[in-house]
């Protein structure tokens, strides 16, 4: 899971990037990059024609929001996921620790103390 979330923030930074770039090569928006590309007064000496920067640089930054979008909500939706974890808390999943015997007073380990049997029922001779 976590490398499909690495794939789509890759690809909605790279998405990010992009937009940021078609928008201020936009002619009348941002920087007036676009002015090369066809906003200035060359009109067909330029790369896409009169009206072509226009509907090129619309249309992909229209795909690029569209893909920055979809990367956000498919961000959005794995990151709101549950591990597919058993119910209960962690702690009772967790393995239990094996007690260690307390020490004596004199840093010694203490030994246990011998069980005794215990006593039988005396059961009265008749």
């Amino acid at each position: 899971m976590s490398v499909l979330m690495t794939i789509l923030l890759a690809v909605q930074i790279l998405a990010a990037v992009g937009m940021i770039g078609l928008i201020l090569m936009q002619h009348g928006k941002g920087a007036d990059a676009g002015a090369a590309f066809g906003g200035g007064g060359g009109g067909s000496a330029s790369l896409f024609g009169a009206s072509g920067s226009a509907n090129f640089l619309s249309r992909a930054t229209a795909v690029l929001a569209t893909l920055f979008l979809a990367c956000t909500l498919g961000l959005a939706y794995f990151g709101n996921l549950r591990p597919a974890a058993p119910s209960g808390s962690v702690l009772e999943t967790a393995p239990v620790p094996v007690e260690a015997a307390p020490a004596a007073a004199g840093g010694a380990p203490a030994t246990p103390a011998p069980e005794t049997a215990p006593a039988k029922p005396q059961i009265p001779a008749q």
